[in-house]
């Protein structure tokens, strides 16, 4: 999948107006996940995504640990341009995004995301598993 096709999909899943707000969405859900993630497996997860996405997990300062609710306020913070964006929209956003990087990615990457995240983070991978039913 290349960027515009990436891009193209989230914004039809998120309905949004133009691909500005789609690379906003992908750029705010990716850095936070980088971060989050410990730096070896923010690369596994980078590498079969375009990449001009993948330089959002990549460039992320990795190894964070900080709870789902921070990880929502932080994605909220950064897709807004001026304010950030409903917790609510922040977070369906964020699922989203990762439902389309689960398409992408081979089999079982998702799986070695999901464990080094806390079981709370379970609610960010809920469309993704959706899909996969």
């Amino acid at each position: 999948m290349n960027f515009d096709e990436f891009t193209g999909q989230v914004q039809n899943r998120l309905e949004l107006p133009d691909t500005g707000e789609s690379v906003r969405a992908i750029r705010a859900t990716l850095t936070t996940l980088g971060e989050r993630l410990q730096e070896g497996e923010a690369q596994d997860l980078a590498g079969p995504l375009p990449m001009e996405i993948d330089r959002y997990l990549l460039d992320a300062d990795s190894g964070q640990r900080f709870a789902f609710d921070e990880f929502v306020d932080r994605v909220a913070e950064r897709e807004g341009s001026t304010d950030p964006i409903d917790r609510s929209d922040a977070t369906y956003h964020a699922q989203a995004i990762v439902a389309l990087v689960n398409d992408v990615v081979p089999p079982g990457e998702m799986e070695d995301v999901r464990a080094q995240l806390p079981e709370e983070y379970g609610k960010l991978f809920q469309l993704a598993d959706e899909r996969e039913e």
